[in-house]
């Protein structure tokens, strides 16, 4: 019998569909009792109304790029005591969402669903707390079987964290699991309320094309770079957010030896602006820029220093890859939580009025110790096979519930009238 997972993300950002790709690929790759394991990545906010996708996610990206103060303000307006958690189940969206996601439940009929954004697990949540229709129990044995009526079956649930901070709207009573991107976030959910044994910290799953990659001198040569020089990434995420510009500006005034990579996403205004800047520039240094690149494998493992806001895959594939952070810009929210993160592990630099990006990367250059130093820190946090985890995760519910249920057929618990809710009570017991 194949086992069925959909994996529910969003596009308000890169990471999300990036982790969802990582999983999606180590489950696609593994058998459960000898069959292939179906699993379909659904954009959630696409899958419920193009229209209410297109103002959510354009507007992350407007505001991620010109109001990012205002985004921080309504972020944390919702981790106020003004919504209380749990309580994002009676949000307009969220209940939409939920009506929506009754069919495609009814016309998958999943064994898991997999979480890399909260908005989806909010919604299956709401339907997974309000489900008191009752079933016959074949509907979970027999996998031809057709959910009738009202019917909803909502399997068991796992949220994936994609930032190392948590937030009100990840936390609901009815998600079995959380994966999170290190110890430190476990104990913040925890201390949310939130059981420890239902956590677990295996990282931040990247697709494992990431992890390879080709040799520094070939990657920064093709770059028309010196392999035996400094080289610094200036960059703002898929949406090239951030005061890149204003950031190069400073890089092109430090009085050191070093050579600037620049990459500005999807953001082509940027681009074009920057190659316009620097027709005029001569002062020495070797600058590049590029526009969006699938290189970021190479890339990452080619430089000695990464400037950039901090969103959690960045954050993970910096970590992922060795590169030490200087931080002088971010999404006032979960990006400045993934700076704290960063901070408090001694993985990153952060910029201030007084310790402004010249001086931390004039140091940097001038003792290449203190590299050394952010660089061993970095070993000491980052986290590989997440996404093998996950699916370890998986493979231990798909069993635990086969073998639950077979126990419960057997002992004659369950009867034709049984709810869905105590049916799946009795198989989380």
């Amino acid at each position: 019998m194949s086992k069925k997972v959909l994996i529910m993300s969003a596009s308000t950002g890169g990471g999300h569909n990036r982790a969802a790709r990582a999983i999606k690929e180590e489950l696609t790759n593994k058998l459960f009792d000898g069959v292939p394991i179906e699993c379909e990545i659904i954009d959630s906010l696409k899958l419920v109304n193009n229209t209410m996708d297109k103002i959510i996610s354009n507007g992350y990206e407007k505001s991620a790029i010109y109001t990012p103060k205002a985004y921080g303000s309504v972020y944390r307006l919702s981790e106020t005591s003004l919504i209380s958690k749990n309580e994002f189940k009676d949000n307009l969206i969220t209940s939409f969402m939920a009506k929506k996601f009754k069919k495609l439940l009814r016309d998958t009929q999943p064994d898991l669903i997999i979480g890399t954004h909260p908005f989806p697990m909010i919604a299956l949540s709401t339907l997974k707390k309000n489900s008191s229709t009752h079933v016959d129990y074949s509907v979970l044995i027999d996998p031809f079987h057709k959910y009738e009526g009202n019917t909803i079956c909502v399997p068991p649930m796992i949220s994936v964290l994609t930032d190392y901070t948590t937030h009100s709207t990840w936390i609901q009573n009815e998600i079995d699991y959380y994966v999170v991107g290190h110890e430190y976030v476990k104990e913040l959910l925890v201390y949310e309320g939130v059981d420890s044994d239902k956590v677990k910290a295996f990282g931040i799953p990247v697709e494992k094309s990431f992890l390879s990659h080709r040799d520094r001198e070939t990657v920064l040569s093709e770059l028309g770079f010196s392999p035996d020089k400094l080289t610094v990434l200036v960059m703002g995420g898929s949406f090239g957010a951030g005061n890149i510009k204003e950031t190069l500006e400073e890089l092109l005034e430090i009085d050191r030896e070093f050579q600037i990579l620049v990459i500005t996403g999807k953001n082509e205004n940027l681009k074009e602006k920057i190659d316009k800047k620097l027709v005029s520039y001569h002062n020495g240094k070797m600058v590049k820029v590029l526009g969006y690149t699938d290189k970021m494998n190479d890339i990452l493992a080619s430089i000695d220093v990464l400037i950039s806001k901090p969103g959690g895959l960045t954050t993970t594939e910096a970590l992922l890859k060795d590169v030490p952070m200087i931080v002088p810009y971010y999404i006032p929210g979960q990006e400045e939580e993934n700076l704290d993160f960063l901070s408090n592990c001694g993985a990153a630099l952060r910029t201030t009025k007084k310790y402004s990006l010249s001086i931390l990367l004039k140091v940097l250059i001038d003792d290449p110790s203190r590299l050394d130093m952010l660089k061993k820190n970095i070993k000491s946090i980052r986290k590989f096979n997440s996404a093998q985890n996950i699916a370890n995760l998986a493979f231990d519910i798909f069993s635990e519930r086969s073998k639950t249920l077979d126990e419960l057929i057997d002992s004659d618990e369950i009867l034709e009238d049984t709810s869905e809710s105590d049916i799946l009570n009795k198989l989380d017991e």
